[in-house]
């Protein structure tokens, strides 16, 4: 493996982490779209910078970025509180109306520079390591040295405040009656989506630095409830699927920025279908034994009404429970094996008798 090998896939892992981690309170908070939104108005405010500037490496590119991503939110929100237009509403007027003057500076004042569709969509990550800054005597790239800043602002920003983006993210209510500023947390974290979303520009693009931002949270989101254990797994999600899209990228020669996201998505596509509480199979089973559960709830419901009756001897038939319960014969005869592992009924003579257990199990479920 190859020095620039080595620091594609490190600054790879930077980017993904650096994103997941403010990405876990979009996710939390249902503001996807948010981050969709920030992620294209960013670029109003490198162009704008830019102008000023003209230099690509100045920190002014990530102050102006995070300046129009915050101007973004306060646009959105003013619309979505003169009560006439919804929030995805605004958020569809806001953006493409910043992001479209952005393009559109672009076509008419940057055609010659470095800032054209491909780096907008999707960034230059495998020519970032020719663009090198000298750190602390050592030769880095810069994406790298930005991305990591921006990883271990973010990491500390969260863990600093970490108490009061949980208050307000799930009960901002109670922030504020606790004198928290659930307002000043809501644009401390569009700040801190902002200016990841500008690092991450020159790596990924405008429109992938937004599955960076939402795929691993929210294949975290479907694996735990805890938000500690939410953030490491959102960050791990989003290193590990960096790292096999690079390879990815590598075997087919195509977009590394690209298979990334694509991997990524693998992930998050593996976590819905098997996540253990939360995935679509753990959910299918647990539809199939909730019905098999009824079912027997009902057979000893059946058994229990007619017990000591003058009919109870026909009613407790195995072939009669297609009558009384409308049950095809096959059908009756599964749920009559499910309730006998289950230690709710037994066979005696072709007929059926309730147990101690399926006894109190019928009279709970009349009682509620």
């Amino acid at each position: 493996m190859t020095t620039a090998q080595l620091e594609i896939q490190l600054i790879a892992v930077v980017v993904a982490a650096a994103c997941a981690l403010p990405g876990v309170f979009l996710v939390l908070r249902r503001m996807a779209m948010m981050s969709d939104a920030i992620s294209h108005t960013v670029l109003l405010g490198i162009v704008l910078a830019f102008f000023v500037v003209s230099d690509f490496g100045n920190p002014l590119l990530m102050i102006g970025a995070a300046a129009v991503g915050v101007l973004t939110v306060s646009l959105t929100e003013l619309l979505n509180k003169t009560g006439l237009v919804k929030e995805d509403a605004a958020i569809g007027l806001v953006f493409p109306a910043l992001f479209s003057i952005a393009v559109i500076l672009i076509g008419v004042f940057a055609r010659n520079v470095h800032l054209d569709t491909h780096m907008v969509f999707q960034g230059d990550l495998v020519f970032a390591p020719f663009d090198r800054w000298q750190v602390l005597g050592l030769d880095l790239p810069r994406t790298l040295v930005v991305m990591t800043v921006i990883l271990l602002l973010n990491a500390v920003l969260i863990t600093v405040f970490y108490k009061e983006l949980k208050l307000a993210t799930f009960d901002a209510g109670l922030a504020a009656a606790m004198g928290f500023s659930p307002a000043l947390i809501h644009y401390g974290l569009m700040t801190m989506v902002s200016i990841t979303a500008v690092g991450a520009f020159d790596a990924v693009g405008s429109i992938l630095v937004i599955a960076l931002m939402i795929a691993p949270p929210a294949a975290a989101y479907l694996l735990t409830d805890r938000l500690p254990v939410m953030l490491g797994l959102s960050v791990l999600i989003g290193a590990v699927g960096s790292i096999l899209g690079y390879w990815v990228a590598h075997y087919f020669d195509t977009t590394i920025a690209g298979s990334m996201v694509m991997m990524i998505g693998v992930l998050f596509g593996l976590t819905l279908l098997f996540s253990p509480q939360r995935g679509l199979v753990a959910l299918a089973r647990r539809r199939i034994r909730q019905k098999w559960e009824f079912s027997q709830t009902m057979l000893a419901i059946h058994l229990l009404n007619h017990a000591g009756t003058a009919h109870a001897e026909e009613e407790s038939r195995v072939d009669h429970l297609w009558e009384h319960m409308r049950w095809h014969p096959a059908f009756a005869e599964q749920v009559v094996r499910y309730a006998e592992r289950k230690g709710v009924v037994r066979r005696h003579s072709g007929h059926l008798i309730l147990t101690d257990t399926g006894r109190n199990l019928a009279q709970q479920a009349m009682m509620h």
